[in-house]
């Protein structure tokens, strides 16, 4: 019998799932392999270190000054004279994002430039607030801890709700959760499960924004898989981490000098404007000035560049692929806005807070909580930075009207910030996500193409494994190393997720009980 491998470090979950590396050569021997990795986000990090590690000849090309793609972050200067770091926003690292903690760990052995948050807390305007922070992690307590702990969720709402309807939840397994519910829309799905109202927005809405994407547009597949790999699928639990600095000097900046000690070509600032397939093999890949011949490529872009790219380089594989990856699409505009105030907010509030209710306002953030040059600021100062997120921005919204309306709903749960004086400001608009919107689960890419040395990585990749978000990104850009090594015969990478079914047979037995037919986008 094989030996399982032990867990990786920091994690808990004895089921969590190893997937072994290819055997191969532990790295190129005499006139290396190269590869043209294209985005310089997580999906591309991660790419550009599995190949590099095992001596690949690697040219990591990123259109912007910095690495990190959507979390990237980029220096502005204050009214008041203050240099500081503006970034996309707020992300929580899960102890669940193995593949993104391994992919860290290259710098930073023991991840100690994260920091915990104590506590995951849900506010709802009508009043109901949870909390995860007393709620058990290991399933289904989790679950039962959640329903004893809200206020939200009491043991009189059971005979209202359609426990047939919320049985996939139990046992969700890639691809079979998408065969059942990518036609049925998350809002409409857990209309079909009645949950109370206030836990129905806390304990999902909450969730499946975070995908960018109105419940009513998302699909019900990619928010079950969600809830499997945060609540009802791992025993990691819903608590997290986050970068003690900002992102590029806690993350990214490190791993640049890690991937260029390995010998790396990082060409940051040069967007590349075409891949061609070469008459001997391989591709050649134009970029602004330059011009080089590459025995394989990763595309890890977001969607529109991957578009972008595609537009300008026919042939490089069938044209089903082509069709397929015109249709995909981005979710709506969201809004970051970053607000450095000369009054502290109170004592007690969360270094992130989750909302519902409250005209747009998704999740409110206190930097100097956690982050140490907020906290610097805030300490020579005597204020505060608070981050404001609105996710899926209506189309057609005005943005000042937007923006207003977040500092409002900022004065409503926090009162104290109505006094405050803005020292200054920054408002991020973007529309860059993937939108994972009904029934297009069989439009998103793969890793592999038809094309052998062509590979595409990415969080909109389909994996055929449990990871979402930044754990996609990351998983997707090893899996299309991965893949490479395995044709050159070198050595893969490890790799692990949460379990990918239910964690007991009784579960997957009522699992298979409440797999009636769904249909429609609702």
């Amino acid at each position: 019998m094989r030996r399982r491998p032990p867990l990786p470090p920091g994690a808990r979950d004895r089921r969590a799932v190893c997937l072994p590396a290819a055997p191969g050569a532990a790295t190129a021997e005499g006139a290396p392999p190269s590869a043209a990795v294209v985005g310089g986000g997580i999906a591309g990090l991660a790419a550009a270190v599995g190949l590099a590690e095992r001596g690949v000849r690697v040219t990591l090309f990123e259109r912007e000054d910095t690495l990190g793609g959507r979390l990237a972050g980029w220096s502005t200067r204050l009214a008041d004279g203050s240099s500081v770091t503006m970034s996309r926003g707020f992300h929580a690292f899960f102890r669940q994002y193995y593949n993104l903690r391994s992919l860290l760990r290259r710098t930073d052995p023991r991840l100690e430039r994260l920091t915990p948050l104590p506590d995951y807390p849900l506010w709802h305007a009508s009043g109901p607030r949870d909390s995860f922070r007393r709620v058990p992690r290991t399933p289904p307590w989790s679950a039962v801890g959640f329903a004893l702990h809200s206020p939200t969720f009491t043991l009189g709402d059971l005979p209202r709700m359609n426990a047939r309807a919320a049985l996939p939840l139990m046992d969700v397994r890639v691809p079979e959760i998408y065969e059942r519910l990518d036609a049925v829309s998350a809002h409409s799905y857990l209309d079909s499960i009645r949950f109370p109202e206030a836990a129905h927005h806390l304990a999902f809405e909450v969730f499946s924004r975070s995908f960018f994407a109105d419940p009513r547009r998302l699909s019900a597949a990619e928010m079950a898989l969600m809830f499997h790999i945060y609540f009802l699928g791992s025993a990691e639990g819903l608590l997290f981490d986050v970068p003690d600095d900002p992102f590029p000097a806690a993350l990214w900046d490190p791993l640049r000098h890690y991937l260029e000690k390995l010998g790396v070509d990082v060409r940051v600032s040069e967007p590349v404007d075409r891949v061609s397939s070469a008459p001997g093999g391989g591709f050649r890949v134009d970029a602004g000035q330059h011009t080089r011949p590459y025995d394989a490529c990763v595309l890890a872009l977001d969607t529109d560049g991957l578009r972008s790219v595609l537009r300008d380089s026919p042939g490089l594989a069938d044209e089903d692929w082509y069709a397929r990856v015109t249709r995909l699409r981005t979710a709506p505009s969201f809004l970051v806005s970053r607000l450095w105030l000369d009054r502290p907010v109170a004592a007690d509030r969360a270094g992130f807070l989750g909302t519902s209710g409250y005209a747009g306002l998704d999740n409110v953030s206190v930097l100097e909580r956690w982050e140490r040059e907020a906290r610097d600021w805030a300490r020579r100062t005597g204020g505060s930075v608070v981050e404001l997120h609105a996710y899926a921005v209506a189309d057609g919204a005005d943005r000042e009207t937007e923006q207003k309306r977040l500092v409002d709903q900022l004065h409503r749960l926090y009162p104290e910030t109505r006094a405050a004086h803005i020292v200054d400001a920054r408002h991020e608009w973007r529309q860059d996500c993937p939108m994972f919107a009904v029934g297009s689960y069989g439009d998103r890419p793969t890793v592999r193409t038809s094309n052998p040395s062509l590979m595409v990585a990415g969080d909109m990749v389909r994996t055929g494994l449990p990871v979402a978000l930044m754990e996609r990104a990351a998983t997707s850009g090893m899996l299309a190393a991965n893949a490479l090594l395995e044709r050159w015969r070198l050595r893969g990478h490890t790799l692990w997720t949460v379990p990918r079914s239910g964690r007991s047979a009784l579960l997957r037995r009522g699992a298979r009980w409440g797999e009636a037919p769904r249909r429609g986008a609702g």
